[in-house]
């Protein structure tokens, strides 16, 4: 899992905990450290707007 220094309302927990739940054998992470820790501190929960469900919606027609 690549884990870059980017905008710091990508790098949440959430992300993270992702990342290593869908590993099935092995994770190797690459990042910093400090990278690491803000995501493991960084609770933030921001709504996204994907327009997933009006595409979906989309195909059913």
């Amino acid at each position: 899992m690549a884990v870059p220094q980017t905008a710091p309302m990508l790098l949440t927990r959430n992300l993270l905990y992702t990342g290593i739940t869908r590993a099935r054998k092995l994770l190797i992470v690459i990042g910093s450290e400090n990278t690491l820790k803000f995501m493991c501190n960084n609770v933030d929960i921001k709504k996204r707007n994907t327009g997933l469900k009006y595409k979906l919606q989309k195909m059913e027609e």
